[in-house]
């Protein structure tokens, strides 16, 4: 089982966050492997920590606020946290900041792969090195994608589903802890099983702790809940989302091709179409998704869904001054253990996207989200994201910044219709992407000389003086046979 959950941390093993002054040709950074016994120095230590772990979504969302000391003789500025064999290759979005102090975020990235080490660690690199006996508050943020499991496995098909989750009281640190907390949030108060610890419970919140003594690096104190989750839980294991810049027709085209599957509990019967038919006048809670919704940008313009199939119809787009909606509903509901797999697309004016730059080179900049796709409230969350955008053909120079960390970044050429040296293509890929992500935008800066512009127009004007060459050439030919006495 680790050298399974390794492998899907082989393709995480490179998170970055490219600046718009990182150019696509400089390759990514080597992984540093760590020996097996590697022990982060003990140069820190946690004065107080409070730790919120929110289960209203189909995965787990945790936020770590730490005040942390540095106890060493010399100033530091590498603060490492630990992560399970088993867990690190589902986390996502991990970011650390200042708590106090509004800014980006810091550097992080994965320090250790190593198939015998059962933990490992992320290494956040301080802005400025930490002064011995000094404090900052740090502010810790990443998700968790598959790791709630349903508890019974399989329900009938209007029952309620039960989500089952592991976890340690004492949060997981590389270094002692004098004072700490845990919060855990659930979407409901109805929570059966609650295993280890003493939580006190206030609502749909369980306090554990705090805990006065001091808790020295690595400790943990396992625990497990089971609460009721009656939703689908959304996970989409590949997401592949095109995005097409055209100057001549002003138009930004958005395609999303998404992998769809309901990971909550399975039917322990066969689907019984009637009884779900009957449901529908008065739409109980059920763990089966019915419909997707899918936010929009105001102003898109002609939308699409279809599946394997072909075109779906039960499909409802509205649009006005204020807001732009796009409600799906698949062709049957999807129980947990389902699949569904289907593509939307929309239009949109390039102009409230595109911004040009007064400059000789002829600069670009092109501002668009990283993620868009349904907002639902059980949340979605994404296994493997694929970002391609298609610019201009004669593009050149391109850049890009984005908070998204990513495991691989590739410029490549994509041949459309009438193109002469295909188009310039941006392909980024993300791993273990929360719809979080919704918020972060992604920022393309490319040239586009005023020569370039007449590339498609001359081709095409070539292209029929060519037609009409070789019609009027054909027609010059003479097919009769002189047969000569």
């Amino acid at each position: 089982m680790r050298y399974d959950s390794l492998l899907a941390v082989c393709v995480t093993l490179f998170p970055i966050t490219i600046s718009g002054d990182s150019n696509l040709s400089e390759p990514l950074s080597s992984q540093q492997i760590l020996p097996n016994n590697f022990k982060p120095p003990q140069v820190f230590q946690n004065v107080n920590l409070l730790r919120n772990t929110n289960l209203e979504k189909g995965y787990v969302r945790e936020t770590v606020n730490v005040v942390i000391e540095n106890i060493d003789t010399k100033s530091q500025s590498e603060y490492y946290v630990p992560f399970s064999v088993d867990v690190i290759g589902n986390v996502g979005g991990f970011e650390v900041r200042d708590k106090k102090t509004p800014g980006p975020s810091f550097k992080t990235d994965l320090v250790e792969y190593d198939p015998y080490s059962p933990t490992q660690f992320f290494r956040t690199t301080l802005p400025q090195p930490l002064s011995p006996k000094s404090q900052l508050t740090l502010s810790i943020t990443y998700h968790i994608l598959s790791t709630l499991t349903p508890l019974p496995f399989k329900i009938g098909q209007n029952d309620k589903q039960y989500l089952h989750y592991t976890f340690s009281t004492y949060t997981p640190s590389a270094y002692p802890t004098l004072k700490q907390k845990t919060k855990l949030k659930f979407p409901t108060p109805e929570v059966p099983d609650a295993i280890g610890g003493s939580p006190e419970r206030q609502g749909s919140t369980f306090t554990y702790g705090p805990y006065n003594d001091l808790v020295p690096a690595g400790a943990l104190e396992p625990a497990s809940v089971r609460y009721e989750f009656t939703k689908p839980v959304i996970h989409a294991t590949l997401l592949e989302r095109d995005i097409e810049v055209s100057h001549w027709g002003g138009n930004l085209a958005t395609e999303e091709r998404y992998w769809l599957t309901n990971q909550g509990a399975h039917l322990k019967a066969n689907f019984n179409r009637v009884q779900w038919a009957a449901s529908q006048y008065y739409k109980p809670a059920t763990s089966a998704l019915r419909e997707l919704n899918v936010p929009l940008k105001v102003g898109s313009l002609n939308p699409y869904f279809t599946d394997d199939i072909g075109n779906v119809s039960t499909s409802r787009f509205r649009s006005n001054k204020r807001e732009a909606n796009l409600e799906l509903k698949p062709r049957y509901p999807v129980f947990g253990g389902w699949k569904y797999s289907f593509r939307i697309g929309w239009d949109a004016d390039l102009a409230s996207f595109l911004r040009v730059l007064k400059n000789p080179q002829g600069g670009h900049v092109l501002k668009v989200p990283f993620l868009e796709g349904p907002r639902m409230g059980e949340g979605v969350s994404y296994g493997k994201v694929e970002l391609q955008v298609i610019l201009p053909e004669g593009a050149k120079n391109v850049k890009f910044e984005t908070e998204v960390p990513l495991v691989r970044v590739e410029e490549t050429v994509h041949r459309t219709f009438m193109d002469t040296v295909g188009r310039t293509t941006l392909k980024l890929t993300a791993m273990n992407v929360a719809d979080e992500a919704r918020d972060k935008p992604l920022i393309v800066t490319y040239d586009y000389p005023f020569s370039a512009a007449f590339r498609k127009p001359v081709t095409i004007f070539l292209g029929v003086v060519a037609v009409f060459v070789t019609a009027w050439g054909i027609g010059r030919l003479d097919p009769k046979i002189d047969i000569s006495e």
